[in-house]
């Protein structure tokens, strides 16, 4: 009996979240646990709020289900927290997770130190989609419940090529397929496609980039109104910052979004070099070695200055050693 089987007993009602502004690991572990919980155990009613999903992801089995509007002043028996580093990173959710009389979190961030009453983290990982693998039944895993996980692997490992890919990710995504589901589908649908507005602001984002510390880091920033110029919102921005990453001789890149008059929501991404998770940190955020966000305030100037101080910091710490 897996620590998940054990939470569920003697639960009537349970509250899944994801963190805001939900990328797809996160959408993916909660679908796979919405339709797990749905199907294993069809006596709890429960109840799946995400802030915001992207409508890319609407082939997952579920997706309709999804309430964007969060349960206000409602006490769930268990609150099953995804993909979350800490609880302001659940946004609307906050009040759910506070309310509920136990709490699980699942996830694999390193920078998660454990704020459920119960948690389970493996920040080695590659996803908390893989962490939720190992804690379903594998003979009850069909084949809508692996779309969502393999859809959640293949987004937080970059298609498999990330560092934090490992064989294990590998075996888990083998089993995932043998359930019969489409994988060159789901990465074609979810990964790569884009609209032709998305295209547009990637190429005004990779136009406008900069390099700096000679040539070992890139930025980018996308502004409030060039959003509204080409129509687009924060979801339309997505693979902007791995794409500068592919950037030849770079080791670090940083692309910004604005949020609003001065504050900037902040993507980080390395290849071999830096933690930028400990950046992230230092700024109130979190993530991954190679893959990390924050947000914060000032001008673009300040943003980058900030980040450079401790980016410049780390390389001589490493090319010191």
């Amino acid at each position: 009996m897996s620590i998940l089987d054990t939470k569920l007993e003697g639960v009537k009602t349970v509250l899944i979240l994801g963190h805001v502004h939900p990328d797809g690991d996160c959408i993916g572990s909660c679908m796979g646990l919405f339709n797990y919980l749905e199907e294993v155990y069809p006596d709890r009613e429960v109840t799946l709020c995400l802030e915001d999903p992207p409508e890319k992801f609407g082939y997952l089995k579920g997706f309709t289900c999804v309430q964007t509007e969060f349960v206000k002043e409602t006490s769930f028996d268990l609150c099953i927290c995804l993909d979350c580093s800490n609880t302001e990173r659940l946004g609307g959710g906050e009040e759910g997770f506070a309310l509920a009389k136990d709490s699980l979190c699942i996830d694999h961030h390193v920078t998660n130190a454990g704020y459920a009453k119960t948690n389970v983290i493996d920040p080695d990982a590659s996803s908390t989609s893989e962490v939720l693998f190992g804690l379903l039944e594998e003979s009850r895993i069909t084949r809508e419940m692996a779309e969502c996980l393999y859809t959640g692997i293949i987004h937080d490992t970059g298609v498999f090529k990330y560092s934090c890919t490992t064989p294990k990710t590998m075996l888990v995504a083998a089993k995932l397929m043998e359930t019969g589901i489409d994988f060159s589908r789901i990465i074609d649908e979810s990964f790569y496609r884009k609209t032709y507005v998305q295209n547009q602001i990637l190429g005004r984002a990779l136009l406008e980039s900069i390099t700096f510390l000679d040539g070992a880091c890139v930025f980018s920033v996308v502004r409030l109104k060039d959003m509204r110029f080409y129509g687009v919102t924060s979801k339309d921005l997505d693979g902007i910052v791995e794409q500068l990453r592919l950037t030849d001789g770079v080791e670090c890149a940083i692309f910004l979004y604005e949020t609003e008059a001065q504050r900037y929501k902040v993507s980080l991404r390395s290849k071999h070099k830096l933690d930028v998770a400990k950046i992230a940190a230092f700024f109130g955020g979190g993530g991954h070695v190679r893959a990390a966000g924050c947000t914060m305030s000032g001008s673009i100037y300040d943003v980058v200055n900030n980040l450079s101080l401790h980016i410049e910091k780390q390389l001589k710490e490493v090319e010191g050693a």
